[in-house]
């Protein structure tokens, strides 16, 4: 998939998570509560995630230079790593500092009804923004379980997204469920307890992000289907006999390089070899479009004579 399915949900994520922020701050003018205060914290967190992630896909645009000579695509990563940490920053920590202040300092709250009818609303944008994440990670995602696709995906902005609307969904919830309490019982505290619930939530889902995106930003090599796909083209090719070893890795989330040592006959002529590089090569970009960088190492089989024997 190419980087409109992962921009669309950015954009859907970008416009619901403004709209809501400004929601919230006024509820929280309001009804000074900590569940919202910690909630439109939240929003401006997401929103500029968002931002930041577009910035990503654009700087991987930019051609190779001299300086870097496999190009940009790895900034996708980067600034998926830097939303992690945002989310970390400014969503987690802030709600578990309000949130504490609130149960040590509990406030009442005025025109709470306010509040959920806010969080009704955003509810329902977050939930916009979280299926329209889910539509364009469904082909990428297969017939594995979505835990599967958040640990396994080469494309840092979609599990992203859907890690930050899953989030926000339950933030709410349990905004909601402090605010509900807070009337129902008519003790404040249960706000600062929903403050604290979304700010343990988000650190949760900061870490999660963090770890995936190291690991993508140090580089990760093919999926296991890709490299037996890669596998089976090269030793498809005529006069390729067997790879004798491949090495892998994503330069991007649509940019993969290849380095395989590949063994052919003895007696093949220099015109033949070049000819089965040129077909392997050819062979791979068609079994895994993903792969923009090959570079075969040709040498003989020296096993030939013992498998004949």
């Amino acid at each position: 998939m190419s980087a409109s399915g992962s921009t669309r949900a950015i954009l859907a994520a970008l416009m619901a998570n403004a709209g809501i922020a400004v929601a919230k701050f006024v509820g929280f003018l309001i009804t000074g509560s900590s569940s919202m205060l910690a909630e439109a914290v939240h929003s401006v967190a997401d929103t500029s995630n968002q931002a930041l992630l577009l910035l990503g896909q654009r700087r991987a645009r930019r051609e190779a230079t001299e300086l870097h000579q496999f190009g940009y695509g790895r900034s996708r990563f980067f600034y998926s790593f830097v939303v992690a940490l945002v989310l970390f920053s400014l969503g987690a920590v802030f709600a578990l500092y309000e949130g504490y202040h609130k149960v040590v300092d509990p406030h009442p709250l005025t025109s709470p009804m306010v509040a959920v009818v806010i969080l009704v609303v955003a509810i329902g944008l977050e939930t916009y923004s979280f299926r329209t994440a889910v539509v364009e990670s469904r082909p990428l995602k297969g017939a594995g379980t979505w835990w599967q696709f958040i640990r396994r995906s080469r494309n840092p902005e979609l599990p992203v997204v859907l890690l930050e609307d899953t989030g926000a969904l339950f933030g709410l919830l349990f905004a909601l469920l402090g605010v509900g309490l807070t009337v129902l019982t008519g003790n404040p505290i249960w706000d600062g307890i929903g403050t604290m619930m979304i700010g343990a939530l988000l650190g949760v889902i900061a870490v999660i992000l963090m770890i995936e995106m190291h690991s993508l930003l140090i580089g990760e090599s093919a999926t296991g289907e890709e490299l037996a796909a890669i596998q089976r083209a090269l030793e498809g090719t005529e006069h390729v006999d067997r790879v004798i070893h491949l090495r892998t890795q994503y330069l991007g989330p649509e940019e993969m390089l290849v380095g395989a040592k590949i063994a052919l006959p003895p007696d093949t002529d220099l015109a033949t070899v070049s000819a089965a590089i040129d077909s392997a090569e050819a062979a791979v970009r068609a079994a895994v479009p993903a792969v923009q960088m090959i570079y075969l190492e040709p040498d003989l089989d020296r096993t030939r004579g013992d498998r004949a024997g």
